[in-house]
């Protein structure tokens, strides 16, 4: 009887986590994307690294919201010498491959020529699912649909034969169950709810209000990470992890989170 419950949760929340875990696999097909891609590609090999931008830049304008393409985009950007623009696509990229060598190496050269040394902040959930920033949504959601495999497997078995090994070997995967489950549930927060902001402009003056003319606080410089609490008629309010607040042009700063899973 207790065990009647843990069915409807994991379906449900494998129902839930399928969605956007579908969502961009139709991001690789069609002939146009390909060709459009190969294009992309060919112009940064030539050096042409604003072509290239440009149809990156169309491809994510078509939906297809890849990691590989910020990838790119984020290189493209960072041969033009904006290192803002390119964090942001490195960040976004990293989502869903952060464990990829390439993308870490150049993600930290292109932070090394930040001038504001912004240290990300850390909560208690962050420092207790340590793991979770070396591991994407999808790997996630497929650990947690084999280790619900596993429970149901292993319930069913035990319906028909009984034995310690048999007991705590259940015991075993219903703790991973929840483990993984509580892991893909924190990392689904955490990037759908991503309120990180980079700045884009080479110097920027953050006022006190959201008024022209209002009065500067401080300046932050391209490639700085914040938090931005909200908006308010193109302005946005962010935040510094040593607790500094101010007001931004909306321009002068892009929000990571895509509001999607790769």
């Amino acid at each position: 009887m207790k065990y009647r419950l843990l069915l409807p949760i994991s379906l449900f929340l494998i129902a839930f986590m399928m969605v956007p875990s579908v969502h961009g696999q139709d991001s690789r097909k069609g002939k146009a994307w390909e060709e459009l891609f190969y294009q992309a590609n060919q112009h940064y090999r030539e050096g042409k690294f604003p072509e290239a931008i440009a149809g990156y830049n169309q491809l994510l304008r078509m939906g297809h919201d890849s990691s590989l393409i910020q990838y790119n985009l984020g290189n493209a950007w960072f041969r033009l010498n904006q290192p803002g623009r390119a964090i942001l696509a490195y960040e976004r990229a990293r989502i869903a491959m952060p464990r990829n060598a390439d993308l870490n190496y150049n993600l930290t050269h292109a932070k090394d020529q930040v001038v504001d040394a912004i240290p990300p902040a850390r909560g208690f959930f962050s420092m207790a699912f340590f793991w979770l920033p070396s591991v994407s949504p999808g790997e996630l959601f497929w650990c947690f649909a084999i280790f619900n495999l596993l429970l149901w497997t292993a319930l069913l078995i035990r319906m028909f034969y009984r034995s310690e090994w048999l007991f705590y070997s259940l015991l075993l995967i219903l703790c991973l169950w929840v483990l993984t489950g509580l892991s893909l549930g924190m990392k689904w927060v955490q990037v759908h709810d991503d309120h990180r902001a980079v700045i884009l402009n080479q110097e920027v003056t953050v006022l006190a209000g959201p008024h022209e003319g209002d009065t500067v606080l401080f300046k932050l410089h391209e490639g700085a990470i914040v938090e931005q609490e909200r908006s308010e008629d193109g302005w946005r309010l962010i935040r510094l992890p040593d607790k500094k607040r101010g007001w931004l042009p909306e321009k002068d700063l892009e929000l990571i989170s895509s509001g999607s899973w790769n």
